[in-house]
This record gives structure tokens, C-alpha cells and sequence, in this order.
């Protein structure tokens, strides 16, 4: 059987420089509809993101999109035929944003193929990771984990779908393993995962 659990790890990590935050970053609200271009070493590809699908999560990602947190992160969990997941491992970067709550909500848009939705563990934890669904995993809609149903998509890859499905599969679940590593230690991670694929930089295309 597949794994189907989508969690999200929080551990310690260590640096010589201190990320930059500000706490009124959290409480900027994402337009009704946008689109965000995502450069990675495989190619570009755009998501159109509704707010309506999930409110708390789509503020959420504005805000880590805007404020450029979604920059140079490792696609670390690559399973064909299920997902492909990045997110801020960076824990300098993360800590401050944790006592910030994003609520859960009910799913209104369903985990298809090509759609965006936060990675989760316990309650209220949407916050930093995020996987596009790369076939119908309509049972993300339902599942009970932690005691939370659910995992409410908010986006839709309408571009390089492609691109997506061509990120490095040949490690699989095997990343999750040494997740931990890839927080404190993300060049140690990449020695033994060298082949995994980079989102360079992610923004919010104007006008579109």
C-alpha cells in the first residue's frame, strides 16, 4: 500500500546568519485569484491559486511566496503516480513564523491531478511544506489523520505540468527517511540524494 501520509517535520538547525522576519507579514491577505511562476532546474511552471478554496492556507502561501521564503527549495519527496513535495526546511527561517497559527479547513477542492495543497502533520500545522498531486488523489480528501480530515488543495498547475512530473522519482519515499538531515544539514542531504531537483524562485506574475 501506498504511503499516503503527507507530514510536515520540524527540527533544529544551525547557521552563521539570522533570517529575517516581521510579524505584520502575517497578516497580509492574498488576492482572490493569482498566479505564481515557479523556475526550477527542470523548467518553469504556473499555478493559478483561489483563495475561496481554502482562505487561511492561500494567505499563508502569498505570504511565503511574497516574502521569498519559497526560493531555492529542494523538491525532497518526488513518488510517481502521488506527489511531489517541497517546502522551507530552513528551520532559521521557519521558527518564527510557527507561533502563527494557519487554522484547518474543510476540503472544497479536491487533491486531481495538478493540484496544490499545504503538507500537514498535527493540528493547525500548514505552515511550510506543500505537494502537487500527480494523479486523482481524491483520498486526501477524506482521510483522517491527527484528527484532522483532509487536505484542502487551494491551486492548480494550468502550465508545465510536464515539468512537474519530470522532477528526479528515482529516490521516492526513501528522502523521508533522512528528512531530518536535509534540516540540519542540507548539504550532507544532498550527498546522498544529489539527483533531487531545485525550485529556484517562485513569484506572483502581475496583471495575469
Amino acid at each position: 500500500m501506498r504511503n499516503i501520509s503527507i507530514v510536515l517535520f520540524v527540527f533544529i538547525a544551525t547557521s552563521c546568519t539570522k533570517a529575517v522576519f516581521k510579524s505584520k507579514w502575517t497578516l497580509e491577505k492574498a488576492p482572490e485569484n493569482f498566479v505564481t511562476r515557479f523556475e526550477t532546474s527542470k523548467g518553469d511552471f504556473e499555478i493559478v491559486i483561489e483563495r475561496k478554496a481554502s482562505p487561511y492556507a492561500v494567505d499563508r502561501y502569498y505570504q511565503l511566496v511574497n516574502h521569498h521564503l519559497l526560493d531555492s527549495v529542494l523538491v525532497y519527496r518526488m513518488v510517481p503516480k502521488f506527489v511531489a513535495q517541497f517546502g522551507i526546511t530552513d528551520t532559521l527561517k521557519t521558527n518564527p513564523w510557527k507561533e502563527y497559527k494557519v487554522p484547518d479547513e474543510k476540503v472544497l477542492k479536491s487533491n486531481l491531478k495538478g493540484n496544490l495543497s499545504f503538507a500537514r502533520s498535527v493540528k493547525d500545522s500548514r505552515n511550510f511544506d506543500l505537494f502537487i498531486n500527480l494523479e486523482n488523489n481524491t483520498r486526501l480528501d477524506t482521510i483522517n489523520y491527527e484528527k484532522v480530515t483532509g487536505f484542502p488543495a487551494f491551486g492548480t498547475v494550468t502550465k508545465g505540468m510536464e515539468v512537474v512530473e519530470s522532477f528526479y522519482s528515482g529516490y521516492g519515499n526513501e528522502t523521508m527517511d533522512k528528512y531530518d538531515s536535509l534540516a540540519s544539514n542540507r548539504k550532507q542531504f544532498l550527498k546522498v540524494f544529489p539527483k533531487l531537483d531545485v525550485i529556484r524562485k517562485v513569484y506572483i506574475l502581475k496583471n495575469e
